[in-house]
């Protein structure tokens, strides 16, 4: 149609040659193919507008969506030593202890075999650790994040004051891949227990 259009209208322009006097006027074809032209502008404006429009929409629905599964993950775990009130340590170097009973382990954060946690994924995560302790040894429990002291707790050996408890908490910033644990210093102790020595950790707020 558009042809037909083009081809009528050069045949119009070519019989007006002959009349200088209305060389400067459009024929009828050529004032709808100007119309024409401005329609097709106009929808091509529109597609792109649409193109874009469905593209912002196909963005805003994967933020959508990234934000929702951030929302439905979880961290959360609790374990303890075990041994039934066995002694662990003292040992001659700094160890992490392992604590091997795990109580709750909701996104497979805690590892048992090394009594480490990792982060899954960023975000303000929340840590405690207790402990139970007393006797000839003393005892000295750290939180470490990756090689880093975060906070301490600790009891002085006593003969006369046999069973102490303890612990302390932190809120830590961590990125995929960070290692959290608590370790025993040198030389101290703690009692193996499922109810008194334990370590606990969930996320708070998923960056």
């Amino acid at each position: 149609m558009l042809w037909l259009l083009l081809l009528f209208c050069g045949l119009t322009l070519a019989q007006d040659d002959s009349s200088p006097a209305e060389t400067s006027s459009c024929s009828p074809a050529c004032e709808l193919m100007k119309e024409f032209g401005a329609i097709k502008e106009k929808v091509n404006a529109l597609e792109t507008r649409l193109s874009d429009a469905e593209t912002r929409l196909d963005d805003s629905e994967k933020k959508t969506r990234e934000l929702e599964n951030r929302e439905h993950y979880q961290v959360i775990f609790t374990t303890a030593t075990g041994g039934g009130g066995a002694r662990i340590g003292p040992f001659e170097t700094a160890t992490p202890l392992i604590y091997r009973t795990v109580i709750t382990n909701i996104g497979n954060g805690y590892n048992e075999t090394t009594g480490v946690f990792t982060a899954p994924v960023a975000g303000v995560y929340y840590f405690s650790f207790s402990y139970h302790a007393g006797g000839a040894h003393g005892t000295r429990l750290a939180l470490l994040k990756n090689s880093e002291t975060i906070v301490m707790s600790g009891d002085q050996k006593s003969t006369a004051d046999k069973t102490d408890n303890g612990g302390n908490t932190a809120f830590l910033l961590l990125q995929p891949g960070d290692r959290v644990f608590v370790r025993l210093a040198e030389n101290t102790q703690v009692w193996g227990s499922d109810y008194h020595t334990t370590f606990s950790g969930c996320l708070v707020t998923q960056m």
